[in-house]
């Protein structure tokens, strides 16, 4: 459920309508629901009221808006992080830094020293050879870093292959075949505190049959590595559990996923730690974007949007899905092809789309754009970065301004010998 809906023949965000954001603010322009931010927050903690000690930590780089994470803090969650602008984020954001977890796979020094400054709660090591160099950098600084060592479980999440993490050819976490050998190693270096495992399969998951075999898998890991003598007190589970981008989509829910994992993790006596990131932020926000033109086509019309690729790139990456729906239907519909202004065929959100009548000067959104959306923004074509905004109520404010290309230009220098 989330808090955009058509009333009195107007698409609101809780209790505004879209057309005076896009009035006061202009499009395209990202908007966010406070309320199903809190509404998502709280059903997915609710659904792991079964598992007695835990930490939610949002994935950040669902989405890093600072008033997103502000409001997360406040359900309770803390922050998984996997750069250091991210961590200062979360910390800016009033995430208590023990309540953060650093992952990533290209940690760098000069980030994991700025983590140990901060004091966060957990580093997710990617390799032995991060391990090893965290290790002697935490002894050198004097302190311990409390770690995870992330497990590939070589599992197929069977979602898109640019979102999948947990096979044995994908970059992230030490094969599970060695995960023995390199734990014993970590654990024995000073400087570090090597106190559980982690493992992340995917992103948007549409089954609970790969989490269930990869949870397993680690289960049965943290069996050995106790009988091996190791001291095992926590255990990242990760993410990656989708959420309907089309009407009528049936994904497996938080209560059934909580109930899997309750009744796979009992009996395991440690600390459990959850990333969600698309689950809670997915559904909380639209791209609001504005018809430029309909062209005429060979066989479907062009609806030609102010919104692109720049905007929102996950058409673009992933040939992703996100319902296109009029601000202020009429009832009347079309099917079309829905694409942006940039010079790139890619530049395309839908093909042969069965979708409300838009005309030339009309609003209409995509939907399901709180997640993946201006986290992966970029300037191309001199595009500049869109303004987002945050839905309270019948009150809403910009909680990102735009970046205008001649603000982007500005910061570039030109030298001496070309002047």
């Amino acid at each position: 459920m989330d808090h955009f809906a058509i009333k009195d023949g107007v698409m609101h965000a809780e209790d505004v309508a879209l057309p005076r954001i896009a009035d006061a603010v202009g499009t395209p322009v990202y908007v966010y629901s406070r309320a199903t931010l809190e509404r998502h927050a709280r059903v997915f903690r609710e659904a792991l009221d079964a598992v007695p000690d835990k930490l939610i930590a949002f994935a950040v780089k669902a989405n890093p808006n600072l008033s997103v994470l502000k409001v997360l803090g406040r359900q309770g969650y803390g922050a998984d992080v996997v750069s250091v602008g991210e961590m200062r984020r979360a910390l800016a954001a009033g995430i208590a830094p023990e309540r953060i977890v650093f992952s990533g796979v290209g940690k760098t020094r000069a980030e994991m020293a700025a983590a140990l400054d901060a004091g966060i709660g957990q580093f997710n090591i990617e390799s032995e050879e991060e391990g090893l160099e965290l290790a002697e950098l935490a002894d050198a600084m004097g302190m311990t870093a409390s770690c995870a060592l992330r497990i590939n479980p070589d599992v197929d999440a069977g979602t898109h292959d640019k979102i999948s993490t947990g096979k044995a050819d994908n970059k992230f976490g030490v094969p599970i075949s060695e995960a023995g050998q390199i734990f014993g190693k970590l654990a024995g270096q000073r400087g570090v505190n090597l106190r559980g495992v982690a493992v992340h399969i995917g992103s948007q998951l549409g089954d609970l049959a790969p989490l269930e075999a990869a949870f397993t898998k680690l289960g049965e890991l943290v069996t050995a590595l106790r009988a091996a003598g190791h001291i095992i007190t926590h255990v990242d589970l990760g993410g990656g559990l989708g959420v309907p981008y089309k009407q009528g989509e049936r994904l497996p829910s938080p209560q059934e996923y909580g109930a899997m994992v309750a009744r796979v993790t009992q009996g395991w006596g440690v600390s459990l730690i959850f990333e969600p990131g698309r689950v809670i932020a997915g559904n909380a926000g639209v791209l609001l974007t504005r018809v430029v033109r309909v062209k005429r086509g060979i066989n479907d019309p062009f609806v030609i949007v102010d919104a692109a690729m720049n905007d929102l790139a996950r058409p673009a990456l992933y040939g992703a899905y996100h319902d296109f729906v009029a601000v202020e239907p009429d009832g009347s519909a079309m099917t079309a092809n829905i694409v942006g202004p940039i010079c790139e065929t890619g530049d395309t959100f839908a093909m042969g789309r069965h979708c409300d009548r838009v005309r030339t000067g009309e609003l209409a959104v995509f939907r399901t754009a709180g997640a993946y959306g201006a986290t992966m923004a970029s300037s191309y074509n001199s595009r500049g970065f869109i303004a987002e905004v945050l839905v309270d109520g019948d009150k809403f404010a910009v909680v990102a301004d735009r970046i205008d290309a001649g603000s982007i230009m500005d910061a570039e220098r030109v030298p001496d010998w070309l002047a």
